[in-house]
């Protein structure tokens, strides 16, 4: 992706010196999801104990640089595109779009959701309006790839960011207030529509940022679909548990989490998103 020399954005907060240790990364979905993509992608397996460990310690003075500053660079770019991007679309909607906060943590974080470690992943908190991230495995990822593979994590940015235009338009309120009113197998089959969504909308965010900023390079568009299709569910259970639950899939099937991010980097359209009446999904 090209990304150095653009604007970054202002709305990030930078809490990453508040902890001491690195990530940890246990059997949490988010470490399972980072796992799976360092196996599909090409990592060796032998070295996954070092991924899950990651024992150094990030108590650096203040003022010395961090070892992921470039990450923080980087993911700040992205969010200054998807703000610019967003802020295009909910103009032509006739709506003012509300810029979400980037969080950037080391190991555990508290927001308005709650308390979280690393080991759950990225994550957007409807009750802030902020997206938490912690940048270390995303690091550690890459080093033991040996590839950079910067657009799988902007797409991941995109996605959160995706939640949270979820939030603005009302769509996430709808689907949470059916929880009380749908048994578990029901309201996941909502989540399920919710997450794909929020894959088409990054879908969407690539296609507008390119044709406004030109920030694809060859292999971008490869490096997001092949991360989308890594965390699907189906695949993430077959791996980790050898068998497959539909009625537990939260996030949707590596197919269909492939094919929405690519209907949104396809068409560009808001309007093509509405996943919650597709049929099939």
């Amino acid at each position: 992706m090209r990304w150095k020399g653009r604007r970054q954005s202002t709305n990030v907060e930078d809490r990453r010196r508040l902890s001491g240790k690195g990530v940890a990364m246990g059997g949490g979905i988010g470490g399972i999801i980072i796992i799976a993509l360092f196996l599909i992608l090409g990592g060796n397996p032998e070295d996954i104990q070092q991924l899950q460990t990651g024992g150094a310690s990030y108590q650096q003075a203040e003022g010395q640089p961090l070892p992921d500053d470039e990450m923080a660079q980087f993911i700040s770019v992205v969010l200054a595109d998807t703000e610019d991007v967003w802020d295009s679309i909910f103009a032509s909607l006739g709506r003012t779009y509300r810029k979400p906060t980037l969080v950037l943590f080391r190991g555990q974080v508290q927001s308005a959701c709650g308390f979280s470690s690393a080991a759950s992943g990225p994550f957007y908190c409807p009750g802030d309006e902020k997206i938490y991230i912690d940048l270390v495995f995303l690091e550690q990822m890459q080093r033991q790839l040996q590839s950079p593979g910067d657009f799988a994590v902007a797409y991941i940015l995109a996605h959160e960011v995706g939640h949270h235009v979820q939030n603005l338009l009302g769509i996430m309120d709808q689907v949470y207030g059916a929880r009380g009113r749908s048994n578990t197998s029901e309201f996941n089959k909502l989540m399920v529509r919710l997450e794909l969504q929020a894959d088409f909308l990054a879908g969407v965010w690539t296609n507008h940022a390119h044709r406004m900023k030109n920030i694809l390079e060859e292999g971008d568009i490869e490096e997001a679909l092949r991360a989308a299709h890594a965390v699907g569910d189906d695949l993430l259970q077959k791996r980790y548990q050898g068998h497959v639950v539909p009625d537990s899939f939260t996030h949707g099937t590596s197919e269909q989490r492939y094919r929405w991010l690519m209907k949104g980097i396809k068409t560009g359209d808001i309007n093509q998103g509405d996943t919650f009446n597709a049929n099939p999904l």
